[in-house]
């Protein structure tokens, strides 16, 4: 057996568990995930013009991004409940993909981190858009969620620097 890096989940009987984080210290954290949501250029200038057939897609992707980033230990399930103190979502069109960017921030003062949390913001928030816009582009694709950014706990900051690919250009 090696001795690399463990799963924190799993015990040594190779159950699942909940994290023990009582005596980890209380620090401030924070984590940004982003995510990005390609569409046809006339889906993406219908979406930013305001004129959706199901309302404010941008606005309403945003308001759930932040109820999900409050749900998710309800979601995923080893997850702590945590007091967030700030979760924000930024949408913005980029005309290059063609869609959206979404970027979601989490913050809490506690004993574990929120990087889940960032990471549900924003695919709850690329949801959304799909959901939002499917009825004029059925083939919008979401992709490239990732952790961007995290500080706070033992292992202090952390920054992803590895450039997003570009993939193929989608159907028509």
């Amino acid at each position: 057996m090696t001795s690399g890096p463990k799963l924190t989940h799993i015990d040594a009987s190779g159950a699942a568990n909940m994290v023990d984080v009582t005596d980890k210290d209380i620090t401030d954290r924070f984590a940004v995930a982003e995510g990005r949501v390609k569409m046809h250029p006339e889906t993406l200038e219908l979406i930013c013009s305001g004129s959706a057939k199901k309302g404010d897609v941008l606005a309403t992707a945003r308001l759930a991004g932040i109820m999900a980033a409050k749900r998710t230990h309800e979601l995923i399930p080893l997850c702590h409940p945590l007091m967030l103190s700030k979760i924000g979502v930024e949408i913005e069109p980029d005309e290059t993909l063609p869609g959206l960017r979404v970027r979601a921030t989490t913050k809490v003062t506690g004993k574990t981190g929120v990087e889940m949390e960032a990471l549900t913001a924003c695919t709850v928030a690329c949801l959304t858009i799909y959901d939002m816009a499917k009825a004029v582009d059925r083939f919008m694709e979401i992709g490239e969620i990732r952790m961007v950014e995290k500080s706070g706990g033992k292992s202090g900051h952390w920054h992803n620097d590895t450039p997003v690919p570009d993939s193929a250009p989608r159907g028509t």
